[in-house]
């Protein structure tokens, strides 16, 4: 494929969604709740294709088509093993809305922070999700860089594809916070779901249809349909990578975060429906990719390099190639400019509010903006280290971020939990998960997130056990639900 074709697409949708951005500061909404959850006013399809695009990032169109390249079908079971755990926004989702329109709260570490009556429980939550939201989105920029690097054959090198990431999500969060951000997911969910498929099924009908398609992988990769198949999948490793994942909508805070901004209960099913319809269509659709990859270029050193080829190849017409592109360099930059903005209101909102005892609301959001920058430069560093294998990477990011589950089970459904339950189980098991990473040791050949979930709920109920809880609190986040839904005014 020409390299122009690519440029120019590049240059196109920068134009384009750069215009949305623009766009969307019309009525711009001041204050941190207006910059970072765009006062709660998200409608339902806005809200649905935005959670969409921001979940369904690098991840998927590069990473989980990598997986199934590098392990085969068992890649569908680890994705669909995460919708199910998308079932837990049934439970979940009604009460942070609630909690959230009730009391006002931006972020999740917020939430927590106030339900245990703690400003250092905020203030740990919002550092433990720095340490591991960082690489997570270092993770997004290495997949840009993978993917132009791969269909230009290194004419724009992975550093150059690194930084074009981080300039448009720098440019896209700057511009009107989240609402430009939501405002160019919707377009870039859109954009993806539809060129995505259509190339899986010119490449389909390119190989002979589905018949003769699934008949070639039979009978020359038979191993690929098969689990464990190659040996990748073995029970412990698909047990390791799926418990992380299956918590992802409630442990991640730059999706539970979009939990607070729907504009109603209304909006809030709408955005969950309309996540589920978008992401077993991708999820096929990515899977699929992997399976082309694996009929057309069985011997890629780097699996992560499935998607780059297949998009360059004879059988995808170059216009269609370069659209899908720059749909998963959209995704991408979707998921970088989410975390960035999250963490961000993290720390103003979290450490820097906490801290600095008389921020005002307007100085909160000044160190928010000054914060931006700072993460992006920190996830360049590490998307640097070029490490291989996007989706197994994100799954890690995933089991540090397990460690604040039986914290926010707690603050919903279990009145005796602690501060001092949540500092310690949180700070204890995200040490634990860092070291389980950093030596690659895995004890009973389990994962760092099985352990750090077994960890955090243990050290979190029994510190808790011998604590004394915030009784007033803990009843209010209780009867939540059972308030709302006996018609008392809560809000």
């Amino acid at each position: 494929m020409s390299t122009s074709y690519i440029i120019w697409g590049i240059i196109i949708y920068t134009l384009v969604a750069s215009f949305i951005a623009i766009l969307s500061r019309k009525g711009n909404l001041p204050g941190m709740s207006g910059y970072f959850i765009g006062n709660r006013k998200m409608n339902g399809v806005l809200s649905a294709l935005s959670y969409s695009a921001t979940t369904f990032s690098a991840f998927m169109m590069v990473g989980l088509a990598g997986l199934t390249y590098k392990g085969g079908i068992g890649a569908l079971g680890f994705e669909i093993v995460y919708f199910t755990g998308v079932s837990l926004i049934l439970i979940f989702g009604p009460r942070f809305w609630l909690a959230g329109k009730k009391n006002g709260y931006v972020t999740p570490s917020e939430m927590l922070g106030d339900r245990y009556q703690s400003k250092t429980a905020a203030i740990v939550i919002t550092i433990m999700s720095c340490l591991f939201l960082i690489p997570y989105s270092a993770v997004q920029l290495a997949g840009i860089g993978y993917l132009l690097q791969g269909m230009t054959d290194n004419a724009i090198p992975y550093s150059t594809g690194v930084l074009i990431a981080i300039a448009l999500a720098l440019f896209f969060s700057y511009a009107a916070g989240i609402r430009s951000v939501v405002w160019t997911d919707s377009l870039q969910a859109i954009f993806m779901i539809i060129t995505s498929t259509a190339v899986v099924l010119f490449i389909v009908h390119s190989l002979g249809g589905f018949g003769q398609f699934f008949n070639n992988l039979e009978t020359n990769h038979a191993e690929i349909l098969t689990v464990p198949g190659n040996g990748f999948f073995s029970i412990f490793t698909f047990i390791s990578m799926t418990i992380p994942w299956f918590f992802f909508s409630i442990s991640n805070p730059q999706v539970s975060q979009r939990l607070f901004m729907p504009n109603s209960f209304k909006g809030l099913r709408q955005m969950l429906l309309g996540f589920l319809v978008f992401g077993l269509i991708y999820t096929f659709v990515s899977v699929m990719w992997g399976l082309s990859a694996v009929q057309l270029f069985p011997n890629l050193e780097n699996a992560d390099l499935a998607s780059p080829n297949l998009l360059s190849s004879d059988l995808v017409p170059p216009v269609l190639g370069v659209i899908v592109m720059v749909g998963i360099l959209a995704a991408a930059v979707s998921t970088i400019d989410s975390i960035m903005l999250t963490l961000s209101s993290m720390f103003a909102r979290d450490v820097y509010g906490n801290i600095s005892k008389k921020a005002s609301d307007k100085q909160q959001l000044k160190v928010g903006k000054i914060v931006i920058p700072v993460i992006a430069i920190l996830a360049y560093a590490f998307a640097e280290l070029e490490l291989n294998l996007i989706a197994v990477l994100s799954v890690a990011a995933s089991s540090g971020l397990i460690v604040a589950v039986p914290a926010i089970f707690g603050t919903f459904f279990w009145k005796r939990g602690t501060a001092l339950g949540v500092i310690v189980s949180v700070t204890v098991s995200a040490l634990i998960v860092l070291i389980l990473e950093a030596t690659g040791f895995k004890p009973g050949g389990l994962g760092s997130g099985v352990w750090g979930l077994l960890i955090s709920t243990i050290l979190f109920v029994g510190v808790s056990l011998a604590t004394k809880p915030p009784v007033e609190k803990a009843n209010e986040f209780f009867n939540l639900m059972k308030d709302h839904r006996s018609g008392k005014k809560t809000i």
